[in-house]
């Protein structure tokens, strides 16, 4: 089960939740409580393991805005969780090495999840952001045979039950592991982290695809462009 820990503030939470066993860390550049600067996260991810997914996540930004922060950042790839167009998502797609496409549960676009030709769909509560949880049910319109990353409300007391419900490919969470917005609970992170891995593992064996598989070895270097 892929666990992706989002709304990383500090390097301090970034290290622990890599050392609590995460697999990606997101870090929000859109508006909001947790959002963070292109060159404080250059410093972060400076300091973690080549194998830790690092995502910037963003809402209705310029494509070409979204791969600049991505490049200069040092980024492993780009989350859109706003209004971005299947055009907007394939210019990024084509820039950087991982893209990941966020709807809300029940969308009517997740009939079509792959005109944005993401190599992650994630799915999220209907109020991206809030914390709140859904009706999971919500989530089976999402495209199968594909890698679904869940997040909505999220929390260690019941990531085991969504996992079984819906059985996605991983779980994202934010609020769910903190004591307030940016700073994450290490009691928390530990548990939600334990408890998303044992579902993952008690759910039928699978075939889970790394989202790495394909990524281009060449990097767009958005300075070129200036």
């Amino acid at each position: 089960m892929f666990v992706k820990i989002c709304g990383i503030t500090s390097e301090d939470d970034a290290l622990l939740a890599v050392a609590m066993g995460a697999d990606a860390i997101g870090f929000v550049f859109a508006p909001s409580p947790r959002q963070v600067a292109a060159a404080h996260v250059r410093d972060i991810v400076r300091r973690l393991p080549p194998e830790i997914l690092t995502l910037g996540v963003f809402r209705d930004e310029s494509p070409q805005r979204v791969v600049e922060i991505v490049q200069s950042a040092g980024l492993g790839g780009a989350q859109l969780h706003g209004q971005e167009t299947p055009d907007d998502a394939r210019f990024v797609k084509s820039k950087v090495d991982v893209l990941v496409k966020a709807f809300p549960a029940g969308a009517e676009a997740l009939d079509r999840a792959d005109d944005w030709r993401a190599d992650i769909i994630l799915i999220d509560s209907p109020t991206p952001g809030s914390g709140q949880v859904f009706d999971w049910s919500l989530a089976e319109g999402a495209p199968s045979g594909r890698r679904i990353l869940l997040a909505g409300g999220l929390t260690p007391d019941n990531v085991a039950d969504a996992i079984e419900r819906v059985q996605p490919w991983g779980v994202d969470v934010s609020t769910g592991v903190e004591t307030e917005p940016g700073r994450k609970d290490p009691r928390l992170v530990r548990s939600f982290v334990a408890r998303a891995k044992q579902a993952g593992r008690e759910l039928t064996p699978r075939t889970d695809v790394d989202p790495l598989a394909h990524a281009s070895s060449d990097l767009y270097d958005w300075q070129e462009d200036e």
